[in-house]
Parts: C-alpha cells; sequence; structure tokens
C-alpha cells in the first residue's frame, strides 16, 4: 500500500476517501463524502466537493473546481482552469442545491485548460475536449470537440492521437497501431481485437 500524501497547506475532511498513492498538492480542499481512488493526483488548489467520485489514475490540474454532481470514472483528465457547472439557471439569492444536475465523464476523457462542461451531461470514453471549448450537450466516445458552443470536428484514439478514417470506415492509432471502426450510426469503437 503507497499512502496518500497531502500537502500541508490542504484540507482533507475526515470523511472523504483517499485510495493508494493519491496526492494532494498545496491549498487543496477535499469535502466531505469525496472519493479519490487510487493513483489520481490533485495539482495546486483544486475544490473536490462533497460526495464527488474520481476514479483511478485522474488528473486534476491547477485551479478546477469539481462540484457536487460530477462523477469521473478512472484515468479522465481535467486540464488547468477547466470549469464544471451544476446548476442550470444561478442566482445568488435563489436556493437551487434541489436541483443539481449530474454530469458524468467517462473512462480516458480529456478535458483541456479553460474548458466549460454545462451540468447535465455525459462526455463519452476518451473523448477529447479542445482548450477553452464549451460544452453544452452530451459528447460520443472518441470525439474531438473545439469552440464555442462546441462543435465535432473529428476523432481521437485512446492515446490521444487524431485518427483519420478511410472508405472503409476503419482508422488506426498512429501511436500504438490500434484500429477504430466508425459505425452505420456514425460513432466509432475500438475494433474487437
Amino acid at each position: 500500500m503507497i499512502e496518500p500524501f497531502v500537502h500541508e497547506s490542504s484540507i482533507v475532511h475526515p470523511s472523504a476517501k483517499l485510495g493508494n498513492g493519491v496526492k494532494v498538492w498545496q491549498f487543496c480542499h477535499v469535502m466531505q463524502g469525496a472519493e479519490l481512488d487510487d493513483g489520481t493526483s490533485l495539482g495546486q488548489n483544486v475544490m473536490i466537493g462533497p460526495k464527488v467520485r474520481l476514479g483511478k489514475n485522474c488528473k486534476v490540474q491547477n485551479n478546477v473546481s469539481v462540484y457536487e454532481g460530477v462523477t469521473c470514472e478512472d484515468e479522465v483528465f481535467l486540464g488547468p482552469s477547466m470549469v464544471f457547472t451544476n446548476v442550470m439557471n444561478p442566482r445568488s439569492g435563489v436556493n437551487r442545491k434541489s436541483e443539481f444536475r449530474t454530469t458524468l465523464v467517462r473512462n480516458g476523457a480529456t478535458i483541456g485548460a479553460n474548458a466549460t462542461i454545462i451540468c447535465g451531461v455525459e462526455l463519452g470514453r476518451y473523448c477529447f475536449i479542445g482548450a477553452g471549448a464549451v460544452i453544452l450537450k452530451s459528447v460520443p466516445d472518441f470525439a474531438l470537440m473545439v469552440g464555442n458552443p462546441a462543435r465535432q470536428v473529428g476523432w481521437m484514439s485512446m492515446r490521444g492521437q487524431r485518427l483519420h478514417f478511410g472508405e472503409d470506415g476503419k482508422a488506426q492509432c498512429p501511436e500504438e497501431g490500434r484500429w477504430y471502426l466508425k459505425l452505420p450510426d456514425g460513432k466509432v469503437q475500438e475494433e474487437a481485437i
């Protein structure tokens, strides 16, 4: 077992669960009921809200707040200063905690620096959200999204490489050689070996 590391300037609520090898760097706050699975790392000035769950080997970069209602599966990358929301129409004078919407970030997804994820969406496995993109709706597996509002401009492999599909509906990752298949419904999946 590798004990979690928590920097002396950070606050971790006693009810939070930290897995093997978790690293919590400077000026972080991990709130009650949060769960950080094995190998997850929080950069400087990160807030993990109540009941948030981060899967194994997630990387949360500096200045990110992960609010209640957000779940990240394994190996999710949250880029510097990216933003989650949890209420659709916030007002300072109106308590809408009962209206929090859930956001699910699937295995291997990457969210680039300064991107904004509007609550109530699902980000597919290994999708890639470009820096500064604003996500207003759910994103398919392997999709490459850019812009404000975000639009899909392509597909990415599990290794984070751009995929180029041939007329046969197949693409190969240039880094690892894994093949991907474009399905009749327009979705993409890794090809069975």
